[in-house]
């Protein structure tokens, strides 16, 4: 008993440090790509860098959901890699331990990691996505602080034209400052001023300009010459522009909880296009889920090199047949949400083919004497690799003959 709590302490440890290592590096993959194109959208809305990083954490729990997975799969398989290269995988087994034993560890971290995901897709992603199109929208729409582009003439209402050299401080403090404004009557001002600021007011339709140091143009049909003023401080009310409300969540599926896409899929008013849609996005978060207790079988099988061999092809495989399985299920989703097929059809019956084909690796990996599913793999990139190294110039030997 001791032994065996030995081994599972040993082997926890070897999972779950290339298991969060892998997370991490997912994660800040995914959040490095989505950063760039943030920074292009946002800069050519005109808004303030923070809110970057606000869309950037409500994008944290999809990463996660499609970073967990990948990070469990690595995480067994690099620790059965090592335990076979080490020669401690024979050990074990002469010891008596078959795979299944082994496998107890592996599915500790598949359950909890599994029930996570659950909760993260079924219940925080729906929120925090909704939460990223809110933050879309404010910058599209026109909040005053999202809405004026440095360089650029801006349009606040009907009558009145701000343009700023200068931005600081997510949009409050201003410099090199142009405002025009122009009433019903005729009535026009012109303002330019080295500083300004944003202040609040009790109205909050209404919002304070505070100039400094500039000057004030004042014309009007009646008057011979325009009036000019220099002035040190002057308050300039601007009349905030009216914005849409942002929708309700839930007007798409990716912001509904799972409970959610149930009810609403089980009403019979729901037009059969929506219902179609909730129900295949409804079997595609579960199959994404239910995918996870295939994958500590699988990176067992892939993890075991052919003896007397270190070939990594079954890391590099492993990956692959992950990342194509869930393309495989996002065009189910798509099939699905058309109409065309039945979601217990088009997302399931590829899961039940996914999972024949790794309870059949499993099987030869552990019940086969000798048996290497991928071994055919492992021999034809043997001979490819020593085929390229013959043919590229730094593999071949000092002294052969070109």
């Amino acid at each position: 008993m001791r032994i065996a709590s030995l081994i599972d302490r040993y082997l926890a440890r070897l999972i779950a440090v290339p298991l969060l290592g892998t997370l991490v590096v997912a994660a800040m993959l995914l959040v490095l790509d989505k950063m760039l194109r943030l920074f292009d959208f946002v800069a050519s809305e005109g808004g303030p860098v923070s809110v970057v990083w606000k869309m950037l954490a409500n994008m944290l729990p999809e990463y996660l959901s499609l970073g967990i997975p990948i990070g469990l799969m690595l995480g067994i398989l690099m620790a059965f890699r090592r335990l076979a290269l080490s020669s401690e995988l024979d050990v074990l087994r002469a010891l008596g331990i078959g795979y299944g034993r082994l496998l107890r560890v592996p599915y500790m971290f598949a359950i909890a990691l599994a029930a996570l995901n659950l909760f993260i897709v079924g219940f925080v992603q729906p929120y925090s996505r909704y939460a990223y199109e809110g933050l879309r929208f404010e910058l599209r729409s026109g909040a005053l602080g999202a809405s004026i582009k440095v360089g650029e003439f801006t349009r606040l209402g009907s009558r009145m034209t701000l343009r700023v050299e200068e931005s600081r401080e997510g949009g409050r403090d201003l410099s090199g400052i142009f405002v025009m404004t122009e009433a019903r009557d005729g009535k026009s001002v012109a303002v330019t001023a080295e500083r300004g600021t944003f202040m609040a007011t009790d109205d909050p339709d209404v919002i304070i300009l505070r100039l400094a140091n500039g000057t004030l143009v004042h014309d009007a049909p009646n008057f011979r010459t325009p009036r000019v003023l220099s002035f040190v401080s002057h308050d300039l009310p601007i009349d905030l522009p009216k914005m849409e409300a942002f929708r309700q969540r839930g007007g798409r599926d990716l912001e509904m909880t799972i409970p959610e896409l149930v009810k609403i899929a089980r009403n019979p008013k729901t037009p059969a296009q929506i219902r179609n849609e909730l129900r295949a996005n409804f079997h595609f978060r579960l199959v994404e889920v239910a995918t996870m207790f295939l994958l500590p079988l699988l990176a067992v099988a892939l993890a075991v090199p052919p003896k007397r061999s270190s070939s990594s092809l079954g890391v590099f495989l492993s990956i692959v047949m992950l990342v194509t399985q869930h393309k495989i299920n996002e065009y189910g989703e798509a099939l699905g949400a058309l109409g065309r097929v039945d979601p217990l059809i088009s997302l399931w019956v590829p899961f039940v083919l996914f999972a024949a084909l790794t309870f059949w690796m499993y099987h030869t990996i552990a019940n086969v004497p000798g048996g290497q599913p991928i071994g055919a793999l492992e021999r034809w990139a043997a001979k490819a690799g020593k085929a390229l190294r013959r043919w590229l110039p730094f593999g071949r030997r000092m002294g052969a003959p070109a």
